[in-house]
């Protein structure tokens, strides 16, 4: 009845503890990161069993995060909450493993003895007492295995409960959980045993990870790794309840429908595997086959280690502020190892906060300079910020300087604000604005100290401003301080009582850290203004004129300087008055407007050089329109007219206007120029009075009409081929006179007088002409007249007596010197030669005997001639030699004298001499054999020595014939012609005879008569 009862409590207490661990997952809820308790299902595959297990996960959200030591979050309900004994499990539960090894000795003998006595009594016999022993210590031993085979779940249930009651799970001890092991006697490896520790590990594991929207806090590896290491359970095992988790989690991902949902559980996937690959480091390559279970790529871990990484230490990157330390850095960097994140996004990351922390500060200044109510008290409170941010960029880069500065995070350095809020150029103009308020905080003393030059560097650097940028606006600081430290020294007399007025600027200069050359330009700059308003009236007055003298000296300004500042002021004002004045044009000149130049030139302080210089330029602007109109005529007619309405423009506008700046009369204003012109003249007398038209105009000769201005002039407006052409149009005009056209197309010529000459002199004048160039325009006229009528007389190159009287009496007729006379002629005549003397050459009728005839005649036969054909004669002169007949080759004459005869190369030539040499030497062979079989004697024989000839150029080896017999024919035909004998011996050798076929051929020929020499060919 006890062995029943036992076996009846041990069977159901199996049975419901087997439902209570074994129970199939019904939750239809996937698992989810929240706050509430769910229940989930994993299945896990151990020793060839599948067992379906129960979790129940809860998530904390708390968001507050502090740096204390590693805490569990994790509340009791995680695990389930305490499970209760039932039946024979309470039983065994209290009963150590040597008592209960002693009672189920104890069941098995007392259920023998008692069958052994009820079989004894019943059955009255032994073999009775022996079965009834044996049937009911069967049954004690079954009811003594059964106690034994819920030990191990026994003591699983006393693992979850010990845990499940323990406050804090981080504070579980390895030795504990081993201690429970040992008390019931099993292995951690149990079945039962090992399922337990596996849903303790995976329950803890699911509720530390925080859920899909909350980043990870940092210390959820440290917790899981201390959580693993005091259960003990093994890495391969711990490994599969991380898969196990993803596996739900991809589940879970695949049944949502929801964008946002699939966004939560891809993020919880990401901190999954990132978690998983640091609990288990470098185990985890083959420990967690995320690519082989799930279809990820390498590429998908690394963004899911990289995400989670980036996010933990910019979560740790949060509590450093300005006021960082050594052990700070110290820490992000073991952070940094920590997470594995890789340097260059530590770095960035690093940079991204600090630069934070500047724009922090630059956004605080930028509002209190833009606010329009702003005080004093606000405006230190931008310079505050300002050092701020310079003390904490200092504070980075004696940092980076550390001795130990490889312990330190990466990205220590410089504050840089690329890439940031202030990294463009909208809010260029606010980091500009704040540059420009320290500036003028350095400089509120009235000076600049070293440290502000440093700081203000740095913060050009932080800033990210130009050099140009920065200098720009610290030059126009400084500036106005430098203006309003000038400004005092001038009022109180400090400047005016310095006994050296440069070295008291210069230290000004020196103070402000300002550039000398800068203050020259203000110095140029409040001079220009002074007389600015001093010539305000039109006038520069005796007070006006010491005062900006005085000014002068007391700011050292060049003399240069003061009269460029003349020239261009009151310059200005003496343009007004002369464009005024030739405006008016030829009839508005009157006796006013004269007043008025006179005034303005004397009036303004104008030097004469720069009175002059204003003027010119205004005038030629009005010389240049009356060229553009002169230019764009129909006819020369119409060009001359125009070119006469400039040149009364310049005597009775010009020449007054010239005439009252110098004030003098304009009568006798250029009396000096024309002396000197008449000096120049003298000394070319004969030059102009060579040609005709250049004596009516030939300084120093008395020219009707009034003396004209040559200062103004267009030399330096029009190039030397424009303005000779504008004066050979007038001059053509002069020569042609005025050409009128009438009905059916008839013209009139009207003659000029020598008046017009008066104007061609005024002209050249104000073409600023030179005596020289006048002659060359008269001389290149009546040289193109005299050449153009000269080729008709010489047309075909043949001079002459009565042809020669032709050219004399038309030299004279157009008044050409007779020396360019000759050289016209020459040109025509060598001309002419040039195109006969290369028409012979190209048809051969020119020899080498009739070019040294023309080259003693004085005739350059090498500029006639070109090259080319001088080598085609070359050629042909040798090949004649070659085909002479005579066997005879001069080298000296072939390679000296012919080629310095025809002034070509040597070395070419000598070239020419070998290849024609080669080429007639067999087709010599072949023409004396053909000449040989038309018995042509005389013929054989000068093709043999053509042969000779050749050979004598370039030496040749034996020639070869198919009939040897004919070389032997030709040998006795040349032996017949009483050759030299070196010759002779020459065509042996070529022929390739023997001596002794020699001997035969000799006798051969004495046998043979004169008068039948040609019989034995055949």
């Amino acid at each position: 009845m006890y062995l029943s009862t036992v076996a009846s409590a041990s069977s159901s207490s199996s049975s419901s503890h087997r439902t209570f661990l074994f129970s199939p997952f019904t939750s239809p809820n996937p698992l989810r990161f929240i706050t509430s308790v769910s229940t989930n299902s994993i299945t896990t595959k151990h020793n060839n069993s599948r067992h379906r297990y129960r979790i129940s996960t809860v998530r904390c959200c708390s968001p507050a995060v502090t740096d204390q030591p590693v805490t569990s979050s994790v509340s009791y309900d995680v695990f389930g909450g305490k499970k209760e004994f039932t039946g024979i499990q309470s039983l065994v539960e209290g009963i150590s493993p040597p008592v209960r090894l002693v009672s189920s000795a104890l069941i098995v003998l007392a259920a023998a003895a008692a069958g052994y006595g009820l079989g004894a009594r019943f059955g009255a016999s032994r073999n009775a007492a022996l079965g009834g022993a044996v049937a009911l210590g069967a049954a004690g031993a079954g009811a003594a295995y059964a106690m034994n085979s819920c030990v191990p779940d026994v003591a699983a249930v006393v693992l979850h409960n010990y845990v499940a009651s323990c406050d804090d799970p981080i504070s579980l001890k390895k030795e504990d959980i081993e201690g429970i092991a040992n008390k019931y006697g099993v292995s951690k490896q149990n079945e039962a045993f090992n399922a337990e520790l596996r849903d303790l590990y995976c329950r803890f594991v699911s509720a530390t990870l925080p859920p899909g929207s909350e980043d990870l806090k940092g210390n959820e590896v440290e917790t899981i790794i201390k959580f693993k290491n005091a259960l003990g359970i093994d890495d391969p095992d711990a490994a599969a309840m991380h898969v196990e988790i993803g596996r739900q989690i991809f589940r879970q991902r695949l049944e949502t429908g929801d964008r946002e949902a699939d966004i939560e559980q891809r993020r919880a996937f990401q901190k999954l595997i990132y978690v998983s690959n640091l609990v288990f480091g470098e185990a985890s390559t083959f420990l967690l086959p995320w690519k082989r279970v799930f279809k990820v790529t390498d590429a998908q871990v690394e963004v899911a280690i990289r995400d989670n990484a980036q996010r933990l230490y910019a979560f740790k990157l949060k509590p450093i502020g300005r006021d960082l330390d050594v052990e700070q850095l110290v820490g992000l960097r073991e952070a940094q190892l920590l997470y594995q994140l890789s340097d260059e996004l530590a770095e960035d990351m690093f940079r991204e906060h600090t630069r934070k922390l500047v724009e922090e500060n630059i956004s605080a200044a930028v509002n209190i300079l833009k606010s329009r109510a702003r005080a004093v008290r606000e405006a230190s409170q931008v310079i505050e910020e300002i050092d701020k941010i310079l003390v904490f960029n200092n504070l980075l880069i004696s940092l980076k300087n550390h001795p130990d500065a490889s312990r330190f995070a990466r990205g220590v350095g410089p504050v840089s604000l690329l890439g940031g809020e202030y990294d463009g150029d909208r809010k260029m103009d606010d980091l500009k604005l704040m540059f420009r308020a320290y500036i003028n905080d350095a400089l509120s003393g009235g000076r600049m100290e070293e440290n502000k030059l440093a700081a203000l560097s740095q913060l050009r650097n932080i800033f990210g401003l130009g050099k140009r940028e920065a200098e720009s606006i610290m030059l126009d600081v400084t500036s106005k301080v430098y203006r309003r430290r000038l400004a005092q020294a001038v009022s109180e007399g400090a400047l005016a009582a310095a006994s050296s007025k440069a070295e008291f600027l210069q230290n000004l200069c020196d103070e402000l850290h300002f550039d000398p050359q800068k203050a020259i330009e203000i110095h140029e700059e409040i001079y220009r203004q002074k007389l600015q308003r001093a010539v305000s009236e039109g006038e520069l007055g005796t007070e006006d004129v010491k005062s900006l003298e005085l000014l002068q000296i007391m700011l050292c300004i060049p003399r240069e300087t003061v009269e460029a500042a003349h020239a261009d002021i009151c310059g200005r004002l003496f343009e007004k008055v002369v464009r005024d004045a030739i405006s008016a044009g030829v009839d508005g000149y009157d006796a006013e407007v004269k007043q008025s130049v006179r005034k303005a030139a004397h009036g303004l302080r104008l030097t004469r050089e720069v009175a002059m210089s204003i003027a010119s330029k205004a005038v030629r602007k009005i010389l240049l329109t009356y060229i553009q109109r002169a230019r764009a005529a129909g006819n020369r007619t119409e060009s001359a007219k125009e070119l006469k309405r400039m040149i009364a423009f310049n005597t009775l506008v010009v020449t007054e206007l010239v005439a009252d700046i110098k004030g003098e009369s304009s009568d006798t204003s250029m009396k000096e120029p024309i002396d000197v012109e008449v000096k120049q003249v003298d000394e070319e007398e004969e030059e102009w009075e060579s040609l005709q038209s250049l004596k009516k105009v030939r300084p120093g000769r008395e020219l009707p009409g009034k003396t004209n201005q040559t200062e103004i002039n267009l030399k330096d407006d029009l190039s030397e081929r424009e303005r000779t052409d504008l004066y050979k149009t007038y001059l053509l005009f002069c020569i042609t006179g005025e050409v009128t056209r009438i009905p059916f197309g008839a013209r009139i010529t009207t003659k000029k007088d020598d008046s017009e000459y008066v104007l061609l002199n005024q002209l050249g004048g104000i073409l600023g002409l030179t005596n020289k160039e006048i002659v060359e325009v008269h001389r290149s006229l009546a040289e193109q007249a005299f050449r153009q009528q000269a080729e008709v007389i010489l047309a075909d190159g043949q001079l002459n007596k009565t042809r020669i009287e032709q050219l004399n009496d038309l030299q004279k007729q157009v008044g050409l010197p007779p020396q360019y006379a000759q050289k016209i002629i020459k040109s025509i005549t060598s001309t002419k030669m040039a195109a006969a003397l290369e028409t012979a050459v190209g048809q051969g009728r020119l020899n080498i005997k009739e070019i040294r005839d023309l080259k003693e005649a004085g005739i350059d036969f090498d500029t006639m001639v070109s090259e080319n054909l001088r080598e085609n004669l070359f050629k042909k002169t040798v090949d004649e030699i070659f085909s002479s007949g005579t066997g005879e080759f001069d080298e000296e004459e072939v390679y000296q004298k012919i080629p310095q005869d025809l002034n070509i190369n040597p070395e070419k030539s000598k070239r020419v001499v070998h290849e024609l040499a080669r080429s007639r030497l067999s087709n010599s062979l072949i023409q004396a054999i053909a000449l040989l079989r038309q018995r042509n004697h005389p013929g054989v024989v000068s093709s043999l020595n053509d042969l000779l000839a050749c050979d004598k150029a370039v030496p040749s080896e034996p020639l070869s014939w198919e009939v040897p017999e004919e070389l032997d024919d030709l040998y006795v035909m040349y032996l017949k012609s009483n050759p030299a004998p070196e010759k002779l011996s020459r065509l042996q050798y070529l022929l390739n005879i023997s001596d002794s076929a020699v001997e035969a051929l000799n006798r051969i020929a004495n046998k043979l008569p004169d008068k039948g020499k040609e019989e034995f060919v055949f």
